[in-house]
Formats: structure tokens, C-alpha cells, sequence
């Protein structure tokens, strides 16, 4: 078996000392190490398929190059992995590893997963919930890079990360707004959760920038029946068995799983989409969103922004000696996702 290469090799192949090699891999090259050595340097640990030694490094460095994750039920429920994927990639392009450990909701978990993150010297550590909501940060967090994702601290000491829900429920209405809707209809889902009360909000203002009358908001719930059961309701004369004339010509719904609930509806009323209704759904649930039929116009919930920036901010503290964040919120937008869903209305119909 061929020996490992050392970072002695890279130095004699390179022409350089061993601590010119350490710097380079160190993060520490600039302003020590000049630009044309480094190349040198790092052409010959790729001749010589040079891997540092990530125990040595610690040693050096007092760190474990680990960032610990606490979640509720984030990798053993079907949304929001695209977080842990987003802080996961942005972790080991920096040579940090990601030690993620999911409490199923338990508050007798989640005390023993930070202490055992803890116990392991992790070198920063996070928080972060499957659906956005106020979570009082474990004690383990103070005196520790540590921030929370898709979830705050009620009392704002702990530096949280969470989308922009109110610009996303701008966001939802205006895509029917711009394509010349004015009879529109919003499905807020159930006040159980934090977003609904921020996405109202955010649509309300759409609204009213748009000088139209305010629209009461349907509270319908989350799933796929609860949809279709809506439309039956505002869609239908005749116990269903034909739509209304004077129905609404688009609707924001409260999220993809409804959207497509209601579309089903207007399949079995006769109704086309966008043709005869535009149809706006919120989360790019993956794959519901993006294989039905048509493709259903969404806002989608930044999960794996939210990873990437809590890593980012993280490591600003830990590599760069940034001042630590002692609490706030940074909002991050809920992009819209354009597919077929959404028309402008009829000729005389708005």
C-alpha cells in the first residue's frame, strides 16, 4: 500500500518549507505566503493527493471543526429538509462536519442532544425547526457561537434566521394582482400556526396597495381535502353539480397541498386552469408542485437559504472574529416559482 503523503512531501515537491505548506492549509496564506507559492503549493498537494490531518488541525487550531444541529422533527418529517441539506453543504465546503440530531418534538431529547453536542466540543451549534415558530433557546446555546433557523427566541437574545412570510403573502397575491386579477379569493390555512397570521398580512397589504377592497380570509386548514372541500363550497351551485357564475377568476391558497386540493375540484366542476381560474399555491411542496398539471405558480419557503446562512454567520464568528450577534432576526425572501397555474382572466371577467 502506497504511504500517505505528508505535508513534508508537499513542502519538498513545492520547493517550500513545512510551515509555508501549514499556513496555506490553515486559511492563514494570505498576507504570509505569496500568491505564486501558494499555487505552487496547492498544485503539489494535488500531485501528491495531499489531504491535511483533520485531528492535527484541531489540535492546532483548539477547534473540532464540528457544528451541531438540534431539530424537532425536521429529518423525520417531509418538509424542510432542504435546510439541513443547505447548512450541511455549507458546512463541509468550509471543512466543518454537521452532527444533526432530530428530537421528534421531545424537550427531554432535545435537553440530552445539546448536551451531548456540548460534551463532543462542538464548535458552534444551532436550532432549527420543521415549521417556523418561538423557541425559547437551551442554555447550552450562551456562550457558544449558536444561533436559531426557521424558528425565534421569544425574548430576542438569540439570533434568529426565518423567512420573509409577510413579503411571501405580498408576494402570493401579487402574482395575480400583475396578471389583472381583482376577484380573488385567499385560503389562510388554520391560526395553529405562526405563519398564517404573517402571510394574511403580507396579502392584506398587497391588497390595499392595490386599492381594491379588503378580502376576508377562509380559514380551510393544510391538506389536500381541505382544498377540494373549499372549492366545492365557493365554486359550485347544485350540491356541486356546476360552477358558480359569478365565481372568483383567482385564489391564493395556504399552501401547495390545498392548491392542488382545490385544483381537483375544478377539474370535476369543469372549470380550467388558468383558464377559467389562476390558482396560487405557497411552500414548492416538491415533487406535488412541480408534477401536477398544470404546474402549480407557488412561493416557495427559502429552507435550504436558511441552512446556508446560519452556516455562513457561524462561521463568521468562529474563522473571522466577527462581533457575535446578540440577538435580532434576518429575514430571508420567499422567492416565487412561475409555472402554469396562473393567466390572465377571461376577456370582461376580472
Amino acid at each position: 500500500m502506497a504511504r500517505k503523503a505528508t505535508s513534508q512531501d508537499v513542502a519538498d515537491r513545492a520547493g517550500v518549507s513545512r510551515s509555508a505548506v501549514s499556513f496555506v492549509f490553515n486559511g492563514r496564506a494570505d498576507g504570509n505566503i505569496a500568491k505564486d507559492k501558494q499555487l505552487l503549493i496547492l498544485a503539489a498537494a494535488e500531485e501528491l493527493n495531499y489531504t491535511p490531518n483533520a485531528v492535527a488541525r484541531s489540535l492546532q487550531s483548539q477547534r473540532t471543526h464540528t457544528i451541531g444541529v438540534v431539530t424537532d422533527a425536521i429529518a423525520g418529517g417531509p418538509f424542510a429538509g432542504k435546510l439541513l441539506q443547505g447548512a450541511s453543504s455549507a458546512a463541509f465546503d468550509a471543512g466543518y462536519l454537521l452532527f444533526a440530531i432530530d428530537t421528534q418534538r421531545n424537550d427531554v431529547r432535545e435537553d440530552n442532544a445539546f448536551g451531548t453536542l456540548i460534551n463532543r466540543q462542538v464548535d458552534a451549534v444551532m436550532f432549527a425547526a420543521e415549521s417556523l415558530r418561538p423557541h425559547r433557546p437551551h442554555p447550552a446555546m450562551q456562550g457558544i457561537p449558536a444561533l436559531l433557523a426557521n424558528s425565534f427566541d421569544p425574548a430576542g437574545a438569540v439570533l434568529s434566521i426565518i423567512p420573509d412570510e409577510i413579503g411571501g403573502g405580498r408576494r402570493a397575491a401579487q402574482i395575480l394582482l400583475d396578471a389583472g386579477h381583482t376577484s380573488i379569493v385567499y385560503l389562510s390555512g388554520g391560526p395553529e400556526l405562526v405563519a398564517t397570521e404573517r402571510r394574511t398580512q403580507g396579502f392584506d397589504a398587497a391588497i390595499a396597495a392595490a386599492g381594491l377592497p379588503s378580502i376576508t380570509a377562509l380559514e380551510t386548514g393544510w391538506e389536500i381535502n381541505d382544498g377540494y372541500a373549499a372549492a366545492m363550497r365557493l365554486l359550485s351551485d347544485d350540491g356541486g353539480r356546476s360552477p358558480k357564475l359569478d365565481r372568483p377568476t383567482g385564489v391564493v391558497c395556504a399552501n401547495d397541498r390545498v392548491a392542488v386540493g382545490f385544483m381537483l375540484a375544478c377539474g370535476q366542476l369543469g372549470l380550467r386552469i388558468p383558464q377559467d381560474l389562476s390558482i396560487v399555491g405557497y411552500d414548492d411542496d416538491e415533487p406535488l408542485a412541480r408534477t401536477v398539471v398544470p404546474g402549480l405558480t407557488t412561493v416557495a419557503l427559502p429552507h435550504r437559504e436558511m441552512g446556508e446562512k446560519a452556516i455562513e454567520l457561524l462561521l463568521a464568528e468562529l474563522d473571522h472574529g466577527a462581533a457575535s450577534q446578540s440577538g435580532g432576526t434576518i429575514l430571508i425572501p420567499c422567492p416565487v416559482v412561475m409555472r402554469g397555474s396562473v393567466a390572465a382572466p377571461l376577456d370582461g371577467v376580472r
